[in-house]
């Protein structure tokens, strides 16, 4: 996909990190805006506010990157690809419970970051057409990215209005929980597939009543099974 204009946000306390990652993706065509802490991090958004995702490190001063991405989600769904040079599982589900995108481990390949963007915003751009997707009194507008539980509005972050599209459009079908990093994550993810539950239970939270629609399969997965409502 074409990155041309396409704005880039880096929070890394270390400017060496910045510079690396900042003169690749300049090299790809993308725009790219810095900051060294997750308070400026925060102040750099809220002014440009057509930054299309946040490449957001863990470990910063003043504010660190859980706490930065905490205060993010109360105010936007952008994606966030969150940079940590602990490549621990707790960390991890930390970051996707508070609403992160992807995770990367330093040291990384620049590529695979790359790769790992292009599939966030080729995903993030995807729903351009007009088509809506419902059951049981949820509505799922890919063009306007929007979810609707009877007729309320529900704020998801990137990942989960993409598992629940995945839930929307497989109805009924156990589905493994390999099967879907496969399909809702967009590339081969080597981390623990554990992962999957964390978005899982944060989407039922924010289903209310109609997150139990998404049945648990023990030792395999998930169903979503709209014709209980």
């Amino acid at each position: 996909m074409s990155s041309e204009n396409r704005k880039i946000l880096i929070a890394d306390d270390e400017a060496r990190m910045r510079a690396l990652v900042r003169d690749y993706l300049r090299m790809k065509g993308f725009q790219v805006l810095e900051a060294e802490n997750g308070r400026e991090a925060l102040e750099v958004f809220q002014r440009e506010p057509d930054i299309a995702l946040i490449l957001l490190d863990v470990m910063m001063p003043e504010m660190d990157g859980f706490e930065t991405l905490k205060e993010l989600r109360h105010i936007s769904d952008v994606p966030v690809l969150m940079l940590t040079a602990r490549a621990e599982e707790q960390d991890e589900l930390q970051g996707f419970s508070l609403g992160a995108d992807e995770y990367i481990a330093k040291p990384f390949s620049p590529k695979v970051l790359l790769a790992r963007i292009d599939a966030i915003l080729k995903r993030t751009s995807a729903g351009t057409g007009d088509e809506q997707l419902e059951a049981a009194g949820i509505c799922l507008d890919e063009r306007a990215h929007e979810v609707t539980v009877d007729g309320k509005k529900v704020e998801l972050s990137f990942k989960e209005f993409e598992l629940l599209r995945y839930f929307l459009e497989n109805q009924g079908i156990a589905l493994s929980r390999e099967k879907i990093l496969n399909h809702v994550w967009n590339y081969d993810y080597f981390g623990d597939a554990r992962t999957i539950d964390t978005h899982v239970k944060k989407l039922r939270a924010k289903m209310g009543e109609k997150g139990a629609l998404i049945r648990t399969i023990w030792g395999m997965g998930y169903k979503f099974e709209p014709e209980e409502a």
